[in-house]
């Protein structure tokens, strides 16, 4: 079939459905619908695990962080007064033993992390300040924008040094550079070194907002602070005692990551009979979340493929009326020389134009939608890929091919006699 054949039997197709505007407008409906639905479909699945996969990957593939907690008998405990000291969470000796023992260990990050008040002038907040180490930027892949962050020389020195996030910049230092500037951290003057780059809500471990803290290095925390907290509230005191509030541990490779967290967990449970600790695997959180998107994609894909096949069933039940109506016109077309095929390739070229008209206006219609849930529903952008829309485009045509099958054959198949007395 040449060129030209093929576009006038598109144009024949086209003006024949256009006779009919309202039945063929209604006839695509579904699938309309039905790719409008795959479209959306895939751009919210696509967005969700692109925005999945970019906060994990803040919180490191290769990492395992190990986060102390108060064991649920310690919490009941300290509802009633007491004046004993509670000691809970890791300690020295577990961060010794990961980096002597543990094996597929390429770095290990230790930190105490402290709420304090921090000023600067009249300007104050109460924030998170984390004693940490120099590698804690590379491990966290979070690096200062401006200046630089802590060294080991600085933990040697037990350095009265911070490095700020941009929430902390913009709360005390909202008109000037804060570089080699000094703020007060519970009573103690730092010296601004170094301003971390913008990271996000939800970006730790913990979910927490990392654009609030303040590093110092975790030598300075420790001898500032110390290890013990009071809490008093009425006639209760609580005392705790914490050595570390963090362990952030990079494996050497992140195909050794399962393997490193079995150890870890056999390590803690060994020196720690109470459950003091959580351990967070960033790579089992990715996991955990494309096996979400899977199941989305299918529940998804499954209320599509519903519309679309209720789009194609519609289809075929308005080119069967259609065959009907025009059975003299097939007769006649029969007795002027028409073979079989160029009738089923009438009735296909039609059936197709329609099916794929209805799954371009549903493409534009997905891109939309997508659109308009990212703006008011989600919390991520959506994104609309091209395999999304040459798949949609595909499906629409293939529906056309599948669903018209039948009525066209049944146009071909029939008696031109009978074709010819049909009034």
């Amino acid at each position: 079939m040449t060129g030209g054949k093929i576009a006038e039997m598109i144009y024949l197709g086209a003006r024949d459905l256009g006779r009919y505007k309202m039945r063929s407008g209604l006839t695509m409906l579904g699938m309309v619908f039905g790719v409008a639905a795959v479209i959306a479909m895939l751009a919210i699945g696509e967005g969700s695990r692109r925005a999945a996969l970019e906060q994990i990957e803040k919180l490191g593939i290769k990492n395992v962080s190990i986060s102390s907690r108060k064991p649920p008998e310690q919490t009941q405990a300290s509802a009633q007064q007491q004046s004993n000291v509670n000691t809970y969470g890791i300690t020295f000796n577990d961060v010794e033993l990961i980096r002597g023992v543990v094996p597929f260990v390429n770095r290990v990050v230790a930190g105490r992390d402290v709420r304090q008040e921090v000023s600067v002038g009249r300007s104050i907040m109460t924030t998170r300040v984390m004693g940490t180490e120099a590698d804690y930027a590379d491990v966290m892949n979070f690096h200062p924008k401006q200046g630089r962050f802590l060294t080991q020389l600085d933990s040697d020195k037990q350095a009265n040094i911070a490095v700020i996030t941009q929430g902390v910049r913009r709360e005390l230092f909202p008109l000037e550079d804060p570089i080699d500037k000094w703020l007060k951290v519970g009573g103690y003057l730092f010296k601004v070194v170094g301003i971390m780059e913008p990271r996000g809500e939800g970006a730790g471990s913990s979910g927490v907002d990392l654009d609030r803290d303040i590093y110092i290095p975790l030598s300075t925390a420790l001898s500032t602070f110390g290890t013990l907290s009071i809490k008093a509230s009425g006639a209760s005191r609580e005392i705790s005692r914490l050595e570390i509030d963090e362990v952030i541990v990079e494996a050497a490779d992140a195909n050794n990551v399962p393997e490193l967290a079995k150890v870890l967990r056999s390590l803690m449970e060994k020196n720690h009979a109470k459950r003091d600790y959580v351990i967070n695997v960033p790579l089992d959180l990715l996991l955990q979340k494309e096996k979400q998107a899977r199941i989305w994609n299918l529940v998804m894909g499954s209320i599509a493929g519903i519309s679309l096949l209720v789009g194609g069933i519609g289809i075929m039940n308005i080119m069967l009326a259609s065959v009907t109506e025009r059975t003299r016109e097939i007769g006649i077309r029969r007795a002027l020389g028409a073979k079989r095929r160029d009738i089923i390739q009438q009735f296909l070229v039609e059936t197709v134009v329609l099916s794929v008209v209805g799954g371009m206006s549903g493409i534009l219609i997905g891109i939309f939608g997508a659109k308009i849930v990212a703006y008011y529903a989600a919390d991520f952008p959506t994104i609309v890929t091209m395999y999304s829309v040459v798949l949609s485009f595909g499906i629409s045509a293939a529906v056309g091919v599948i669903f018209g099958l039948y009525p066209a054959w049944k146009a071909a198949y029939m008696d031109p006699i009978e074709a010819l007395r049909h009034e």
